[in-house]
């Protein structure tokens, strides 16, 4: 099985304009995820997805692959589509966040690793919480939450804390890590789907395979990202670095 990793870098974010150029202790964003990326064991091959000539030449220049995509996609898993329309050969594709520069090797070969045991048409990763329902991110609508089932599929991606602690002491809480793997076929189905309403609703592009009966595995990791989102959060991952 080819797995190919893809890493979204688009320039025109409306948040953080130019994000995956940003300086991060002496390295851009996107040549830390780059970096990070070729050190996994389970991957093919990995590729830049952008919409921005600028980024193109930028990661050409540190020996990376890159390749222009449409600037209209509305989200990441399309975007991701239309690479896997120019990597024929490719048995799997991930979408690896381009806005994590702490990303972990390992996370990303265990991901890969589980997926393929079981076959997997879609999965994802997710950190354990704990069951304290005060931890802060479980209360933090910018961190997605995921309730399990005893196979490890998902039942239940949410901003809310999921599930409500009515027993606390049965309570397990998982964050979502937004890094998704898809075989060909049904990354091409997503593509093809309509946004629906629970997706419109959380703003979680996930819960489209869901309400469209795609099982989602999730495959449990030490990882907690920094993601960078806005220019405030450069200081944080600064002081993750060290």
């Amino acid at each position: 099985m080819q797995v190919l990793g893809v890493i979204p870098a688009r320039y025109a974010s409306t948040r953080f304009p130019g994000k995956p150029l940003t300086d991060i202790g002496g390295m851009s964003m996107v040549q830390r995820v780059w970096t990070q990326v070729s050190r996994c064991q389970s991957l093919a091959a990995a590729v830049v997805a952008t919409e921005d000539q600028r980024i193109i030449e930028h990661v050409q220049s540190f020996g990376g692959a890159a390749i222009m995509t449409s600037p209209d996609h509305a989200s990441g898993t399309d975007r991701i589509g239309e690479v896997a329309r120019a990597f024929p050969g490719m048995d799997y594709l991930l979408n690896i966040q381009g806005d994590e520069p702490l990303l972990e090797p390992q996370a990303i070969d265990d991901l890969v690793r589980e997926t393929l045991a079981r076959r997997s048409a879609m999965s994802t990763l997710v950190h354990p919480l704990g069951n304290d329902p005060q931890h802060p991110d479980i209360h933090n609508p910018n961190f997605v939450k995921v309730a399990r089932a005893l196979d490890g599929n998902a039942l239940y991606f949410s901003r809310s804390p999921i599930p409500y602690p009515r027993d606390p002491s049965a309570c397990s809480y998982f964050k979502h890590i937004g890094i998704y793997m898809y075989d060909r076929a049904t990354l091409e189905r997503l593509c093809s789907l309509p946004r629906s309403p629970l997706e419109a609703s959380e703003s979680l592009e996930q819960l489209r395979a869901m309400e469209n009966g795609i099982s989602i595995f999730t495959v449990e990791t030490g990882y907690d990202p920094v993601s960078v989102d806005v220019p405030e959060d450069v200081a944080r991952a600064l002081q993750r670095l060290g």
